[in-house]
């Protein structure tokens, strides 16, 4: 279990280090961070078990950085796709597979070193049409994750909240988007989650199995809101209501006559315009030479992309970062106070963005090797960023 005393004691008191000279970034005392690769339009993460790691991105390819964990090679493509935005990666080690998720299919690649292997596709996303008088917000990615021997598939709306010019709540015809599913043998997609505008952070706890998911809320509400979460899905039967557009946060409605009762109010919230697009757990049994100390087993990080918002003086509402929440295995260990999207969470990447509106990368995928590493890729400046316990 995480020792949320010691976790705080951490995070709120010593602060952050120095920004490093190489990357410009800053990490809390006791870490360092350095630059292992660059790969335009890096995604998300699969670290895998031999130290090597798998990379989406916003193109065709998926690459591979071979010795992540050591002296990094390389990286090469692992493979190539029929299909733009191989966004969405994940390792399924019970089958030596690892599964890609681009803006139409889904597919797995046999993984046997880091050669280039033939994908074979699996199932099919976004397969009907967009909303009906759609706004044009149209979502592209796809996220996956395997937890407990079930395939996970992740795609978001194709419009922000309201249709025929605003007067009606948006409502996707196509069940596959705003929407977590489930693959199933057939390869066919069974919705396990609606009314999610764009859950793209898909993280699987390995202590539990439980699949955590990421919501990155509607546009153009009153400012600070809607805030952005993280929830255990596993903890809902069926198809499990997460209320997008009518309702957000803690029940709340944000449509006239909106019945929020029923929708799910989410365990962990970060400020609105945060953009959740990675998170992981950290293993509470990690072993190896560069595992994080005791006080962040079991933390849930979350890449934070940050957002185009602008406050009352024209800066960004929502800088990018990484941030760390300390869990008690699949709760977090601060409840969520609902005036306050601050609380759960502190800063363990930041310096992405320099005061207003200078901004030098965006966090996206985030990983743990096998022997301890966190790894944190930027589709900003194509950068893969590896952080581990200074020696």
């Amino acid at each position: 279990m995480i020792r949320t005393g010691v976790f705080s004691f951490l995070a709120l008191l010593i602060g952050c280090s120095p920004a490093s000279a190489q990357t410009g970034l800053s990490v809390p005392h006791g870490f360092t961070i350095e630059r292992i690769a660059q790969i335009d339009g890096a995604r998300e993460l699969a670290a895998l078990p031999d130290g090597d790691l798998i990379v989406g991105t916003k193109g065709a390819d998926v690459y591979a950085i071979p010795n992540a964990e050591g002296t990094a090679g390389t990286p090469r493509v692992f493979a190539h796709l029929d299909d733009d935005l191989a966004d969405g990666v994940t390792f399924v080690a019970q089958r030596s597979e690892i599964v890609v998720g681009t803006e139409h299919h889904v597919y797995t690649v046999p993984y046997r070193g880091t050669l280039n292997r033939a994908p074979r596709r699996i199932a099919d996303v976004r397969t009907g049409t967009v909303a009906p008088g759609d706004d044009g917000d149209v979502h592209s990615t796809t996220s996956v994750a395997f937890a407990r021997g079930i395939l996970y598939v992740s795609a978001g709306s194709s419009c922000n909240a309201t249709v025929d010019d605003g007067h009606k709540p948006c409502v996707e015809v196509d069940p596959t988007r705003a929407a977590v599913s489930i693959v199933l043998s057939n390869g066919t997609l069974q919705q396990r989650a609606r009314r999610v505008r764009n859950a793209i952070a898909l993280a699987v706890n390995p202590q539990t199995g439980s699949l955590r998911i990421g919501g990155a809320g509607q546009d153009n509400l009153p400012f600070g809101h809607p805030y952005e979460f993280l929830d255990d899905l596993s903890l809902h039967n069926g198809d499990a209501d997460y209320g997008w557009p009518e309702c957000e946060e803690n029940h709340h409605p944000y449509w006239p006559g909106a019945n929020c009762a029923d929708a799910i109010a989410p365990l962990v919230e970060l400020p609105a315009y945060s953009t959740i697009v990675g998170a992981v757990f950290y293993p509470e049994e990690q072993r190896g030479p560069y595992a994080f100390p005791a006080a962040y087993r079991g933390a849930l990080f979350a890449a934070a992309y940050g957002s185009w918002h602008t406050d009352s003086h024209g800066c960004y509402a929502a800088p990018p970062r990484v941030v760390a929440i300390a869990m008690h295995g699949d709760r977090p260990a601060i409840p969520v106070d609902w005036a306050n999207p601050t609380r759960q969470w502190t800063n363990f990447v930041s310096g992405f963005q320099s005061g207003c509106r200078t901004r030098f990368g965006r966090p996206t995928g985030i990983a743990v090797g096998s022997k301890g590493s966190l790894f944190v890729a930027d589709d900003a400046s194509g950068s893969v960023y590896r952080i581990r316990p200074a020696r």
